[in-house]
């Protein structure tokens, strides 16, 4: 009964299906750079640019919506930790994204959240993000009536 339970409670906690969740449980290999209790950070089997790590919670979550305020505190508090080590392994880099896709339109392709730390050596390293100025399409009116619809979905 007790080995019954424990099953039910692993399956609960990794998605059977989900490669991270694999990873998490040691089913598929990583090149792992940090482990604690609650989060496990590796390197990307694609490296955009060479040390392009991962970061993700240990317990299965989706996206961002799906986190509560103390994961939201236990993963991202990992940030700074993670980012320091891999700007400290080599002295070619000079920046570092990280980068957090939510939803399919936003490209996230793995649907168990994960934080991306990409290294930047220069700009021709054949990373790419484009922030497209729409500034000319938005007035005062306009961008204080977005604001104003974020406000009320913050009130509690």
């Amino acid at each position: 009964m007790y080995t019954k339970i424990k099953e039910l409670e692993r399956r609960l906690f990794f998605m059977n299906d989900c490669i991270f969740c694999k990873i998490i449980s040691g089913e598929i290999p990583s090149f792992t750079v940090y482990e604690d209790q609650d989060v496990k950070a590796f390197l990307d089997i694609s490296q955009t640019t060479p040390g392009h790590t991962l970061l993700v919670p240990k317990k299965h979550v989706t996206d961002i919506f799906a986190y509560d305020e103390q994961l939201a505190k236990t993963v991202f508090s990992r940030i700074p930790k993670i980012a320091r080590a891999i700007k400290a392994s080599n002295p070619v880099i000079e920046g570092l994204n990280i980068i957090n896709n939510n939803g399919k339109v936003a490209y996230q392709s793995v649907f168990h959240s994960h934080i991306h730390f990409i290294p930047r050596y220069n700009d021709q390293d054949d990373f790419k993000m484009i922030f497209k100025d729409n500034s000319a399409a938005y007035n005062a009116e306009k961008l204080q009536t977005i604001a104003n619809a974020i406000k009320k979905q913050l009130e509690d």
